[in-house]
């Protein structure tokens, strides 16, 4: 007996070097599949139909005005109305709104303000009050922290338009807005999600649905039950994509990104955000987030090299090698550095904490409220962490 924690500790070493060796191949892998994705991307020809952009808004953050403004810069040749709302009259998203309306006085842009509480989840209260002004039968809705390039309408419609297609989703990079902290969650945003995602995608291992951008046609949206279906759901996204699928269409994933800007000020403010992601990715795929492991494969060889220091030395440098191909493949589609590679390397660590922590979790914070996670996926309001 007295030989047994030995034991444990190699055969636990042992397993850290299969697991940091999986993911250095992993991240080698990837990059490849990653690179040959988003080389299949094409242009898109501007459209006619008449669309409705659907932003559902909570405070101004950092460059909102310019990312809004991305929405209205576009080749779309139809209609375009875009709704913006908010749930509290004094919210500082209100003055962005006019700033914007100022700017762009010839836009179809409206502003709804309501405090009407339809669930546990505010954006899904806040997307219910904002969807009794769209006029359009295309709706396009995503998070407010997105900003896109000019084409974006024209390739959602585009992809929309094939066969079998019901709603249709974007991949999207980070980009730090808030100095050191911001650009650590665009690293993570970039080089660790990104690449599993469009792996998962490529691959047809995962069919996301994501909150980056969905876009569906009225008459699917109401065949799934409309945005109250999903009021007191934590991941509404998922789930209208899973909803979507119920009905024997698919969510369609073209090549093409969108950015997701970062502005996390703080180290609590990072921990949060990525906590509350890996929790609800933890309970909508439990098996496979166990297995996400293997793109951490840093700090996994770190670990190794306490019990088997050689083996672990090595795939620590391969696994940095591994992870510098993540990046350089990543900004050469991105177009420019998404962080430093010494940040990227940072995340990781900063990720495998996250990682061990979500499976201990229970309760989220969202946008300052606390929900608690309850079994099936969907939440309830909680007093305390």
């Amino acid at each position: 007996m007295q030989h047994l924690p030995i034991l444990i500790g190699a055969a636990l070493g042992w397993l850290a070097i299969a697991i940091a060796a999986c993911g250095v191949g992993f991240l080698l892998v990837s990059a490849h599949t990653f690179r040959r994705f988003f080389a299949a991307a094409v242009p898109a020809p501007a459209r006619n139909e008449a669309v409705t952009l659907l932003k559902p808004l909570y405070g101004a953050e950092p460059r909102l005005f310019d990312n809004l403004a991305t929405f209205l810069a576009q080749t779309h040749g139809g209609p375009l109305q875009i709704v913006l709302g908010v749930q509290r009259a004094d919210d500082a998203a209100i003055g962005v709104v006019a700033a914007l309306k100022a700017a762009h006085p010839q836009t179809d842009i409206e502003l709804v303000i309501d405090a009407t509480v339809h669930g546990a989840s505010g954006k899904l209260s806040n997307l219910i009050n904002m969807d009794r002004v769209a006029r359009h039968p295309i709706l396009i809705l995503s998070d407010s922290d997105i900003a896109v390039a000019p084409d974006y309408v024209a390739q959602l419609l585009a992809a929309l338009d094939a066969p079998g297609v019901g709603a249709v989703t974007c991949l999207y990079r980070g980009r730090g807005d808030a100095e050191f902290w911001s650009l650590m969650a665009a690293a993570g945003v970039s080089y660790q999600f990104l690449l599993g995602a469009t792996f998962g995608v490529a691959k047809r291992l995962a069919t996301p649905c994501m909150g980056s951008t969905i876009a569906l046609r009225r008459e699917t949206l109401d065949a799934i039950g409309g945005f109250a279906r999903f009021a007191d759901v934590l991941a509404d996204d998922y789930a209208i994509g899973a909803s979507v699928r119920a009905l024997g269409l698919e969510v369609a994933v073209p090549p093409m990104l969108v950015t997701h800007a970062c502005d996390e000020s703080s180290a609590d403010a990072l921990w949060r955000h990525e906590l509350r992601w890996a929790a609800t990715v933890r309970d909508l795929t439990f098996w496979p987030y166990v297995g996400s492991i293997v793109g951490l494969p840093l700090p996994v060889a770190v670990l190794a090299a306490l019990y088997w220091p050689a083996a672990g030395v090595i795939l620590a440098l391969a696994a940095i090698f591994a992870r510098w191909v993540v990046v350089r493949s990543v900004d050469a589609a991105v177009g420019r550095p998404v962080a430093s590679f010494g940040i990227a390397l940072l995340h990781d660590f900063a990720a495998f904490a996250v990682y061990i922590a979500s499976f201990f979790v229970r309760s989220v914070d969202w946008r300052g409220a606390t929900l608690t996670m309850k079994q099936d996926g969907r939440i309830a309001a909680a007093t305390e962490h």
